[in-house]
C-alpha cells in the first residue's frame, strides 16, 4: 500500500526524553531530573503572570516588543536584534535550519546538549562529534573536526549535561579558528548561575561577530520552564534569517509578562544563584568523600552535577535507589553516559536526603 514515507534523516532521528518525574510503576517523585529552579518562580514575575491572564481572547504581541525591550536593557543590548523563541530549544532548531541541510555537517562535543543532534538530523545534515576532554570541551579538537562542509557549530556553556565550563579565552581561541561562514551557536542556558567574573564574553562577541549566536532561557534560574521562553542576540543579518522560519505568536502573553517581570528581579535571581552554589558545593564534597567507591561528581558551574560510577554501585542501581528515597534523577545511557547520573541542585532538605542514600548504598554495594 502506498503511503507517505517521512525522509530518511526524520527516521535517524534519536527522539528527546525529558527528565522523569515518576518511579516506572508510576509513583510520583522529586523531580531532580530536569534542572528546575527548587526555589520557584520569582514572585513579581508570578503576580504578573496572573495579572496578564485576564486577557486569553487575543494573540500576543508577535513582535513581544516590551520582553526585547526589557532584555535589552538588562544586557545592554540592541532589542532589534533580540530574538525570542518557544524555549532556547527553538532558537536552536531555527539557526540549524536557517545554516545547513542536507551535505552540510553540524559540529557539537561529545556530551553536548541531546538537542543538537536532533537539530542537525531534523535539516538532513550530519552531525559530527568532536572528542572531549575528561568530560569538558576540548576547542583544539572541535577545530580538528571542521571541514570545508562545516555549517553550524553548537556549545553549550555551562555544558548540559556535564556542567563544565569553557573559558573566556578559550571561547575567544575557538570563535578565532572558525571561517567566519560558520554560524557559531553558543548556548548559554545556564549563564545565570555563573558568579561575577566567570562569564565566557559570549555576549560580546554577539555584539560584534557577524557570526555568533548567543541563547539563553527562562526556565532554569528564573524558575519560568512551565512557559517555555527562550531568547537570543546575534547580528542583524542572523536574526532576519531566524525571524524568517520563526513560529508566529511563539511566547504567550502570560509568558512576555511574567518574563519582562523575572527579567527586572535582580534580588530573586541572585538568591537563587546563591543557594545553587552553596548546595552544589556541599554535594560535591559529599560525592568526593566516596572516591574510595567509585563515584565523582564533574566539577559544574549549572545548577546540576554529573556524578559518575565506577565502583560496584552502578548509576541504573544508584537511580533506581534514589526512586524508592523518592527522588527522580537522570540516568544517561542514550547520551553515552551509562554509568553517570544527572542531578539537580534542590532544596537543603533534598541534597541531605539524596547524599544519604547515596553514601548508603555506595557502602552497601
Amino acid at each position: 500500500m502506498t503511503r507517505p514515507v517521512p525522509k530518511d534523516w526524520i527516521l535517524g532521528i534519536s527522539p528527546y526524553v525529558p527528565g522523569k518525574s515518576a518511579a516506572d510503576d508510576g509513583r510520583p517523585l522529586v523531580k531532580l531530573s530536569a534542572n528546575e529552579n527548587p526555589l520557584g518562580s520569582s514572585p513579581l514575575a508570578r503576580a504578573a503572570f496572573v495579572a496578564a491572564a485576564a486577557d486569553l481572547a487575543t494573540y500576543p504581541d508577535p513582535s513581544a516588543t516590551a520582553l526585547r525591550k526589557a532584555i535589552a536593557a538588562a544586557h545592554d543590548l540592541d532589542p532589534a536584534r533580540v530574538i525570542y523563541g518557544t524555549g532556547s530549544d527553538e532558537l536552536l532548531h531555527i539557526a540549524a535550519s536557517a545554516y545547513a541541510g542536507p551535505g552540510d555537517e553540524i559540529l557539537y562535543v561529545r556530551y553536548g546538549f541531546a538537542v543538537y543532534d536532533i537539530a542537525a538530523r531534523r535539516v538532513g545534515a550530519t552531525p559530527v562529534i568532536a572528542p572531549d576532554a575528561d568530560f569538558a570541551t576540548d576547542v583544539d579538537a572541535l577545530l580538528a573536526c571542521v571541514t570545508e562542509r562545516t555549517k553550524v557549530v553548537f556549545l553549550a556553556n555551562p555544558n548540559n549535561p556535564t556542567g563544565t565550563m569553557t573559558s573566556r579565552e578559550d571561547i575567544a581561541r575557538l570563535h578565532a579558528g572558525l571561517r567566519p561562514d560558520i554560524l557559531f551557536v553558543l548556548d548559554q542556558a545556564y549563564a545565570e548561575y555563573l558568579d561575577a567574573g566567570e562569564d565566557d564574553g559570549g555576549l560580546e562577541l554577539a555584539r560584534s561577530a557577524p557570526n555568533v549566536l548567543v541563547t539563553r532561557t527562562f526556565s532554569k534560574i528564573f524558575g519560568l520552564a512551565a512557559e517555555r521562553i527562550g531568547w537570543g542576540y546575534a547580528s542583524a543579518e542572523v536574526i532576519d534569517a531566524l525571524h524568517r522560519i520563526r513560529a508566529p505568536f511563539n511566547v504567550t502573553t502570560v509568558g512576555q509578562a511574567a518574563a519582562i517581570a523575572a527579567t527586572a528581579d535582580s534580588e530573586w535571581v541572585e538568591q537563587s544563584r546563591v543557594h545553587n552554589r552553596q548546595w552544589r558545593e556541599w554535594l560535591a564534597s559529599e560525592i568526593a568523600a566516596l572516591a574510595n567507591h567509585g563515584l565523582r561528581a564533574v566539577p559544574s558551574k549549572a545548577n546540576f552535577l554529573l556524578v559518575l560510577f565506577d565502583g560496584a554501585l552502578t548509576a541504573e542501581a544508584a537511580m533506581k535507589g534514589l526512586w524508592d528515597e523518592g527522588f527522580a534523577t537522570r540516568w544517561l545511557p542514550g547520551q553515552g553516559l551509562p554509568n553517570g547520573l544527572r542531578i539537580t541542585i534542590g532544596t537543603e532538605a533534598q541534597m541531605r536526603a539524596v547524599a544519604a542514600k547515596l553514601r548508603a548504598m555506595a557502602e552497601a554495594a
